[in-house]
């Protein structure tokens, strides 16, 4: 899931309806062991969708494959802030590749190995979103915490943008959520790592609850957790640190201003993205969970009933 929708089946009939009065066409569609996918193009706006299950999971300008994506995708590109010197990226989910194709744009010397458990989804993104293999990207068909758990490689960063659909809707995979799981993935992490977690939810207000279990299930692991809130969107990028050194606004400009000045950072929005650092502590975390493999209660949380 790359976006949070309030009403996911209302977004799939708009679809449907919008292909149906020629507005857009529908020209994929498929039932996968995972997901019903659609792929949808609106001749109007020029922009590409993916749909999982009713919900939109990418978009893309067909003008420009790396403009019309979801503004949350770009504080992916945080991690950098804590360490200038990534060299090998691993990221759960693919979608239509939003983050890869921009991390293959930006960072050519950067290898970025992608996990994605439907292997039609990553036809889809290669065949309808541009993604193309090569020897600084790769993608692997297989559940993320399996590849996990039989990799030795260390990675300087690991984005999370997994997303499962239960009855509830889109929902994040409860064994991607656990302390158990964050301690494999620190244990993989280089000693200046950092992982990156998008979340559907908001601070203050709609499922507030998952943000402050994931909050504090990932203080129990990393020694920092910062969050930034996407404006356009219910989505909130949770950045966990190894490094115990605390970062405050100021800390986040210099080094933004550094990583700019240097040219290692070149995303023409990465400035004004800096803005929604937050560096406090949700609200809900203090009567929020911590998740484990035992306990869990990822559709609960999200239904705000926890």
């Amino acid at each position: 899931m790359r976006t949070a929708t309030i009403h996911q089946w209302a977004v799939f009939l708009a679809l449907m309806l919008c292909a149906q009065a020629g507005r857009a066409g529908v020209i994929f569609e498929r039932i996968s062991a995972y997901h019903h996918i659609l792929v949808v193009d609106d001749d109007a706006t020029q922009i590409r969708t993916l749909s999982f299950n009713g919900s939109r999971e990418t978009t893309m300008s067909l003008t420009n494959s790396l403009t019309g994506h979801f503004e949350y995708t770009e504080y992916f590109q945080m991690p950098w802030l804590w360490n200038h010197d990534i060299k090998r990226v691993l990221m759960a989910g693919l979608g239509g590749g939003s983050t890869q194709r921009a991390w293959q744009h930006y960072y050519t010397n950067v290898l970025v190995d992608t996990v994605e458990i439907d292997p039609v989804v990553v036809d889809v993104a290669h065949k309808y979103f541009g993604v193309t293999e090569s020897p600084v990207l790769r993608i692997h068909t297989n559940d993320a915490r399996v590849f996990l758990r039989r990799s030795t490689n260390l990675y300087d960063v690991i984005l999370m943008d997994a997303y499962t659909t239960t009855r509830y809707g889109s929902s994040l995979p409860k064994h991607l959520t656990t302390k158990e799981f964050f301690i494999i993935a620190s244990d993989h992490l280089t000693t200046n790592g950092v992982l990156a977690y998008n979340v559907i939810g908001q601070i203050y207000g709609e499922r507030k609850s998952i943000i402050g279990a994931l909050y504090r299930t990932l203080k129990e692991v990393f020694p920092q957790v910062y969050l930034f809130p996407a404006v356009e969107t219910q989505n909130v990028v949770m950045v966990a640190t190894k490094s115990p050194v605390r970062f405050d606004t100021a800390r986040i400009q210099l080094e933004g201003d550094a990583l700019m000045r240097s040219g290692t950072v070149t995303l023409p929005t990465f400035s004004g993205r800096l803005k929604s650092f937050w560096d406090g502590t949700p609200p809900m975390a203090a009567s929020s969970p911590v998740l484990t493999d035992d306990y869990a209660p990822i559709e609960s949380l999200l239904q705000g009933r926890q």
